[in-house]
């Protein structure tokens, strides 16, 4: 993993993200990292008797995805000093997410230099189902 320095951001940059995709393998795995076993996220009869389409993923597989996109790409020197997100539709099984962002802003402040983003993980059925924000912290090279 490579070290991205602040002096090499450029706002409008797009971030490279990655794709997942929620093979019933992946929900269980989801289910069981998190502990989070509330059957809407591995048994579909009961997902589907509460009004949902299928099972979806958890909060936590979301925002762990998330913080994959930004850590992935700050490199191990980068450090998330502020993650939001909206859950606003599915990502259901079947799915494939694709996990992107893009560079709003950079700024220095108190002598870090940090980079404001829009972060978001979309599927084919619904688009951006997850809209998010991020600020991240990287460092200078000429500090």
């Amino acid at each position: 993993m490579s070290q991205r320095c602040w002096e090499d951001v450029r706002e409008g940059e797009a971030l490279p993200g990655f794709a997942l995709e929620l093979t019933m393998t992946r929900m269980v795995q989801q289910v069981s990292g998190t502990q989070d076993f509330y059957p809407i996220h591995h048994d579909r009869d009961f997902a589907r008797s509460g009004g949902h389409p299928d099972i979806f993923v958890n909060t936590a597989f979301t925002r762990a995805a998330l913080c994959r996109l930004l850590t992935d790409w700050a490199g191990p020197a980068g450090f998330v000093k502020r993650l939001g997100f909206q859950m606003r539709r599915y990502h259901l099984v079947g799915d494939t997410i694709y996990v992107r962002g893009k560079v709003v802003k950079k700024y220095r402040q108190d002598g870090v230099g940090a980079v404001d983003l829009e972060i978001w993980a979309e599927n084919a059925r619904e688009g951006i189902a997850t809209p998010g924000t991020a600020t991240v912290h990287l460092p200078l090279r000429s500090a």
